[in-house]
């Protein structure tokens, strides 16, 4: 392993950063509480950039600004807020028709699509998002959106009609669960927060939602218009650390759904401290150490781009990178080399450097962490292939493909979470199975190969095990209308865009007896337009 020093630095000094680029110093004070921008005095948290500056004692991260560090108190007053808005399901919200919180979501939509400007910017600088993958991270938010929009629509022509069976006559559609809890991750924090916030509003229920550290400037524009477009107590939000706010939230016993992203172990800890836990509805996306298995047959060029963009994507932080690749032994010889030479090739740089393809890394202590992993792995008897791979320069650390790994290194258990490739030669077809079946985590696994028969022979072990397997391509979330979930500690509840909307609802039902006088009052309530559970209407 190198060691920091031995290459050029890539942060400028700050005069060097492009005026287009450069970011202003935010001191975020307001948060959201019972559609109040309440203004914060107290304790604040200094927001310190993964970009650096150069300075005479070495690489320095950029201080962006700092928010506020409420505590019990501010986190109990919002989740007041959101109770009283819910008023056990009698709030305006919650019985508003579909078609009023359809318009309210757009509309927020649509407010949020004109500080798409600040916000791409505030992914650059918070998270080291490259700069497409941050435009990326907004247009795929807001499309979500739409999305959920539309899904919402096409479930409510299908609860639009009555059922009849054995002289009963009702209708069955979905209603809100209560008060939600989301909190998101930092890697997505934009995206991955509203595909839970959005979802759990567009159903009727209220929500808190705390933003993620680091990711939480960005949130500061959007607040604004959720005051603006959806009622008071609706949506809350709050900022600080975890644990002074959310342990208070989940022990007051009145959330009803917690919708997080993160590690199993905070939603065990959390999830044990409600008092209701039969009550409460989960939706947990987690860990996840998801494997590609590449054949002897496999098309090598395609087996190398895939696992490259697989594991690499993001610098690996996400949750669906590919974390671990097993290669069958003859085409170990030729696919080692050959991903080693384009993870090389790969550009380290800041995000708005063009064809940036690795960036500094938001959490403070990864380098650190990567750095004990690489050397338990080399003690070992593996090796760095690629030149330069594993350097540290402050928050960066350039892509290391580590092999070969083996069992008993802690590469080829623990979720690295960054940019290192661990490749596992094999030659029995069990190994890579049987390290699926004992491992902890369940969501996805990339198979490549060309042989149908033999394929199939892997393929139909795996579906057994993970959610997704991935035929010659790399593991991934999208597209949102495909289900987005996990067996074992890798998830609960399940994100498409359609299935969302069912994770956060509930079926629920008005049935009567199919007599005279009982059609009569369904009638009119429907002719009358008296309930809005009740309801044939058809939504364009």
């Amino acid at each position: 392993m190198t060691t920091p020093g031995q290459h050029p630095t890539i942060f400028p000094e700050v005069t060097a950063i492009p005026a287009a680029y450069r970011q202003e110093r935010i001191d975020q004070r307001c948060y959201l509480i019972d559609g109040e921008l309440r203004s914060w005095d107290g304790p604040c948290q200094e927001v310190l950039s993964p970009i650096c500056v150069a300075t005479a004692a070495g690489p320095q991260r950029v201080n962006l600004g700092s928010f506020p560090l409420l505590g019990e108190k501010e986190a109990l007053a919002a989740l007041a807020a959101a109770v009283k808005a819910y008023d056990q399901g009698r709030g305006v919200w919650p019985t508003l028709p579909v078609s009023g919180r359809i318009a309210a979501v757009a509309a927020f939509a649509a407010a949020m699509r004109g500080r798409r400007d600040e916000v791409v910017r505030l992914l650059m600088w918070e998270i080291a998002k490259s700069r497409g993958d941050a435009e990326k991270e907004f247009d795929r938010t807001v499309a979500y959106i739409d999305d959920t929009i539309a899904a919402l629509k096409e479930l409510d022509h299908a609860s639009s009609r009555f059922v009849r069976a054995d002289g009963v006559v009702g209708q069955i559609r979905r209603a809100p669960l209560g008060v939600a809890l989301c909190l998101g991750p930092f890697n997505y924090p934009l995206n991955e927060t509203f595909t839970t916030l959005i979802p759990a509003l567009i159903m009727g229920n209220t929500v808190v939602f705390k933003p993620p550290r680091p990711g939480t400037l960005l949130f500061g524009p959007l607040i604004k218009a959720m005051r603006d477009t959806f009622p008071a107590g609706v949506v809350n939000a709050i900022y600080g650390s975890g644990r002074a706010t959310i342990p208070p939230l989940m022990s007051s016993g009145a959330i009803d759904v917690f919708a997080f992203i993160g590690t199993s172990r905070a939603a065990n800890t959390l999830q044990k401290l409600h008092p209701r836990p039969h009550r409460l509805r989960l939706v947990l996306g987690l860990e996840a150490k998801n494997p590609a298995i590449v054949l002897a047959d496999a098309d090598l060029d395609l087996a190398v781009s895939e696992c490259l963009a697989g594991a690499l994507g993001f610098n690996g932080q996400r949750c669906t990178a590919l974390k671990i690749v097993f290669v069958e032994r003859p085409l170990a010889e030729a696919f080692v080399p050959r991903l080693a030479a384009v993870v090389a090739a790969l550009r380290c740089g800041l995000p708005w450097d063009a064809g940036v393809a690795i960036t500094p890394l938001p959490e403070e202590e990864k380098p650190a962490y990567l750095e004990e992993l690489l050397a338990d792995a080399l003690a070992l008897g593996a090796t760095v292939v690629n030149p330069g791979g594993g350097v540290a320069d402050g928050s960066l650390v350039t892509p290391a493909l580590v092999y070969p790994v083996r069992a008993g290194m802690r590469l080829y258990s623990e979720e690295q979470f960054g940019p290192v490739i661990p490749v596992v030669p094999f030659d029995d077809p069990a190994l890579p199975l049987d390290y699926v079946a004992a491992s902890p985590y369940g969501q996805q696994a990339s198979l490549f190969g060309r042989d149908p028969a033999r394929l199939a022979t892997f393929l139909d072990p795996l579906v057994h095990q993970v959610c997704r397997v991935n035929l010659n391509g790399q593991c991934q979330r999208g597209p949102d209308v495909f289900p987005f979930t996990g067996r074992k500690d890798s998830a609960v509840g399940t994100l498409s865009v359609a299935d969302a909307l069912r994770s956060f609802s509930i079926r629920t039902m008005v049935a009567a007896k199919e007599t005279p006088a009982n059609r009569e009052i369904l009638q009119r309530m429907l002719r009358e337009r008296q309930s809005t559970f009740l309801s044939t209407d058809f939504l364009f």
